[in-house]
């Protein structure tokens, strides 16, 4: 091995505190280590985590093999049982640069009460891996109990970054040659509940996009339809250098199967939002988070989650067959048959596509701010796919440019640069 191998599963939180982590394991000295950070969303990431690890001693009979992230933290004792894992490090001391330097002498399983901790520190970090865009952690935990989630008892009580460190960390993330960050956390509309003046999300973006004008693109990863502050409106209205597309948190269509969920939001919240947001920018696309078949859905609950991509026009969606996770209150309600959930699965998804579709044959013969990120592909304002067509060399990757969409290929926008 020609240096630490970390292997991410999970959202774009643990792709950011993947970096952490190999940046302290390079200082460390680490060249012979693996680890595998893990997601414990559903059943399918944790076998899809064991999986890895058992590839990883195969591949690597010599290697120092860690695990790491949500799962190893709620179930640290299943991973110590697994004869390919020298050490099991728990979500906080993960990011410690000193269990990095120390690991040789510390415990087989280094794994703390998430739950007594309380400070997020502003870790900074000056690339990324194989990445023309990069990640801002700006909160961490999460205070909400909906009851088909185990990431809290993963990553702990709700917890802000200070503003301060945030605009540093842009700062030299942009300087470093990044022209898009993305801020990122386990419930990102929560920021700032923690801290003096108890500021917004949106109070954060307007102060970093003012203090950091040398940033061309900023995006937020996903957000909670409760939770949008009149801040944030206001900046999707008028900053151009803020991204048209949001994420949102949505999984459900149906109110009762939301009020079972213990969601903060209705059905009609939802439309509400995308309609507002519509409004001010015209140009705006959502994504969302749907789950398939929670305990007690029934058909005609669901068929109200499928009408809701039409209804907010919903295109980038991220679809999951609910999945039990042991110790939350949905996995003792009544189940629905796991058949019909990876049916419905698969119906939200083909939904899905088609909306996709109609997204993408609406941006053909206009023109496009495209990052680019590797051979001439990148995307566009509003996170659509681009392939850029050149009779010569491809634009160099990190770039920013302007192409005009002439047709779609495979879910994706194909044009040529504008002169």
């Amino acid at each position: 091995m020609s240096g630490p191998e970390i292997i991410t599963f999970g959202c774009r939180l643990n792709s950011f505190e993947s970096e952490i982590i190999r940046d302290h394991a390079k200082a460390a000295g680490l060249d012979d280590l693996v680890v595998v950070h893990t997601c414990a969303v559903t059943a399918e990431a944790e076998r899809q985590a064991r999986q890895a690890i058992r590839r990883a001693r195969r591949g690597h009979p010599d290697a120092r093999i860690v695990v790491t992230g949500c799962s190893a933290q709620i179930r640290p004792e299943a991973y110590a049982a697994m004869a390919e894992v020298d050490q099991v490090v728990g979500n906080h001391d993960k990011l410690d640069a000193r269990l990095w330097r120390e690991l040789a002498v510390r415990p087989r399983v280094v794994v703390r009460d998430i739950m007594t901790v309380r400070e997020t520190a502003g870790h900074l970090v000056d690339g990324f891996d194989g990445r023309t865009r990069a990640f801002v952690q700006v909160q961490q935990g999460c205070d909400h109990r909906c009851t088909f989630c185990i990431i809290p008892y993963g990553r702990g009580p709700s917890r802000s970054v200070p503003a301060g460190e945030v605009v540093d960390q842009t700062r030299r993330l942009v300087a470093a040659g990044y022209r898009e960050v993305v801020l990122t956390g386990v419930d990102l509309t929560s920021y700032g509940k923690d801290l003096p003046g108890q500021p917004t999300i949106g109070q954060l973006v307007g102060r970093l996009l003012r203090l950091v004008p040398e940033l061309p693109r900023l995006r937020l990863s996903s957000i909670d339809p409760a939770e949008v502050d009149q801040d944030l409106v206001d900046l999707v209205a008028g900053e151009p250098r803020l991204m048209p597309h949001l994420h949102l948190s949505v999984q459900a269509g149906d109110d009762l199967i939301l009020k079972r969920m213990k969601r903060r939001h209705l059905r009609a919240d939802v439309t509400r939002l995308c309609a507002r947001l519509r409004a001010v920018r015209p140009d705006i696309a959502f994504g969302a988070d749907l789950i398939a078949g929670f305990p007690t859905e029934t058909d005609a609950m669901f068929q109200r989650t499928l009408e809701l991509i039409d209804e907010a026009e919903l295109t980038h969606l991220h679809v999951f067959p609910f999945s039990a996770r042991r110790g939350t209150p949905a996995a003792r309600m009544p189940q629905v048959r796991k058949a019909i959930r990876h049916e419905r699965a698969a119906r939200l998804r083909a939904a899905g596509q088609h909306a996709m579709a109609r997204f993408l044959e609406r941006q053909v013969g206009r023109a496009a701010q495209v990052l680019v990120e590797r051979n001439g592909r990148g995307r566009s304002e509003t996170f659509a796919p681009f392939r850029i067509e050149t009779d010569g060399a491809a634009p160099a990757p990190g770039v920013i440019v302007t192409a005009r969409a002439g047709r779609i290929e495979d879910t994706v926008l194909v044009g040529r640069l504008v002169a």
